[in-house]
C-alpha cells in the first residue's frame, strides 16, 4: 500500500476527501496524482495536499497501482472510453465511486478485462463520517481488494457486497440516508419551535439528541431496538410519543422510501448502461 501510485480522474468534493483521509493515515502524497480540467482545483489540491497534478487523463493515469473514476456518472463513459488505451497497457485497478453505474459497463468502456471495485460511498464521507458499500467484479484479487478497502476506509465505514445488484438497496439505505434523516431533523425542529422554543433552540437540541443517538448505537453491542426499549419508560412522555409514530405506520413509510429510492437506483444503471 505505502508503494503504491494511486490517480484520481476529477478533483471534485469526495476525491478531496478521500486524498485528505488518505494523507491523514500517512499515505504518502508524493504518490498520488490527480487529473482535473480547472486549473483552480488543481492549484488547489496540489497546495493542500502536496499531491501532482495535471490537467490530462492520460498523463496522469500513466503508472498508476490504482486508477479512482471520481467523475459524474454522465461523464463516466467518455472519461473511460478516453482512458482506455492506457488502462489497456497497465491493467491498474480501477475503482469507481459513481453512483449508478454498473461495473460491467465500466470495464466494457475500458477495453475489458480490467480489474472494477464499484463503490457506492455516501456525503458523510466528506466529513470522514461516511459508509461505503464496495463490489468487485471477477478479475479484482484479493490484494486489490485489500487496496479498494483502505482508499474507501480513510471516510468511514467499508462494507462488500457479493451481488452488485444489492448496491441499488444500499443507494436506497445509506446513500439516500442523509437526506432522509435531514428531513427527519428538519421535521423535529419544526415541531420544537411550534412547542415555542427558539429556533436556534430547537436546531441546537436537534442536532445533539440526533448525533447522541447515532453514538449510543455505534458504541452499544445491544440492538437498536433494545436502545429504544431501554428509554421507553411504561406510560411516559417517550411511549405516547412513539405510539403517534406505529399509528401512523412508519415502518410501512420507510419500506416504501427506500424500494422508491432502489427502484430508480436501478432505472439510471439501466439508462446509464444504454446512454
Amino acid at each position: 500500500m505505502k508503494d503504491m501510485k494511486l490517480t484520481f480522474i476529477g478533483g471534485g468534493n469526495m476525491a478531496s476527501s478521500l486524498i485528505g483521509g488518505l494523507v491523514t493515515d500517512h499515505f504518502n502524497p508524493g504518490h498520488i496524482s490527480i487529473s482535473d480540467k480547472l486549473e483552480s482545483r488543481r492549484e488547489d489540491l496540489a497546495a493542500r495536499f502536496g499531491v501532482s497534478t495535471s490537467e490530462n487523463n492520460i498523463t496522469a493515469a500513466e503508472g498508476a497501482n490504482v486508477v479512482v473514476l471520481a467523475v459524474k456518472p454522465q461523464q463516466l463513459r467518455e472519461v473511460a472510453e478516453g482512458l482506455a488505451p492506457i488502462i489497456q497497457q497497465g491493467r491498474p485497478l480501477v475503482v469507481s465511486i459513481a453512483a449508478g453505474v454498473r461495473s460491467s459497463d465500466i470495464e466494457q468502456w475500458l477495453g475489458g478485462n480490467i480489474a472494477v471495485v464499484r463503490t457506492m460511498p455516501n456525503t458523510p464521507a466528506l466529513v470522514q463520517t461516511g459508509a461505503t458499500a464496495l463490489y468487485a467484479n471477477p478479475r479484482v484479487t484479493e490484494d486489490q481488494r485489500d487496496m479498494a478497502e483502505s482508499i474507501m476506509r480513510a471516510v468511514g465505514l467499508t462494507l462488500w457486497v457479493d451481488d452488485e445488484a444489492l448496491l441499488d438497496a444500499v443507494t436506497a439505505l445509506s446513500g439516500s440516508g442523509p437526506a432522509y434523516f435531514f428531513r427527519i431533523m428538519e421535521a423535529l425542529e419544526t415541531a420544537g419551535v411550534e412547542l415555542g422554543l427558539s429556533r436556534e433552540a430547537a436546531h441546537l437540541l436537534t442536532l445533539q439528541t440526533a448525533l447522541g443517538a447515532a453514538k449510543m448505537a455505534l458504541e452499544s453491542e445491544e440492538s437498536i431496538a433494545t436502545l429504544r426499549k431501554r428509554v421507553t419508560s411504561p406510560g411516559g412522555t417517550t411511549e405516547q410519543g412513539l405510539q403517534v409514530m406505529n399509528e401512523n405506520n412508519i415502518d410501512r413509510l420507510f419500506s416504501e422510501v427506500l424500494k422508491a429510492a432502489r427502484d430508480r437506483s436501478a432505472e439510471l444503471a439501466k439508462i446509464f448502461s444504454e446512454s
